[in-house]
């Protein structure tokens, strides 16, 4: 499909990380989500997890953000529809956490969410 508005995709990803159960959202720390239209070295990545995961942090301190990033152009290529795009970026929320989280790319296949 047609990538859609900025500030549309924006309230997308919103409500997909609104819809994260609160029990996994508790174990999150300093991580920022944020929305870009695609990434500059690789047009066709969906989302990208840069940072320290929780499974590796030992002497963490004063360490920046985390960052999540969600490629709006990418996944609105990616979907069929409407609701297909929603769905893409909830499994892109779900992966890019699991990554912060220590999961790696191989568990989440496994688990059904690659």
């Amino acid at each position: 499909m047609q990538p859609v508005s900025p500030a549309e995709f924006e309230g997308y990803v919103a409500d997909a990380l609104d819809e994260l159960p609160a029990e996994l959202v508790a174990h999150f720390s300093n991580v920022v989500v944020v929305v870009e239209d695609e990434h500059e070295s690789e047009p066709d990545l969906l989302g990208l997890y840069e940072g320290i995961a929780l499974t590796e942090r030992e002497h963490y301190t004063g360490a920046l953000p985390d960052r999540i990033s969600l490629y709006r152009i990418p996944l609105c290529l990616l979907a069929d529809d409407l609701d297909h795009l929603i769905e893409q970026i909830q499994v892109t929320v779900v992966h890019e956490f699991a990554h912060h989280m220590g999961i790696d790319d191989e568990r989440l296949h496994v688990l059904g969410w690659d």
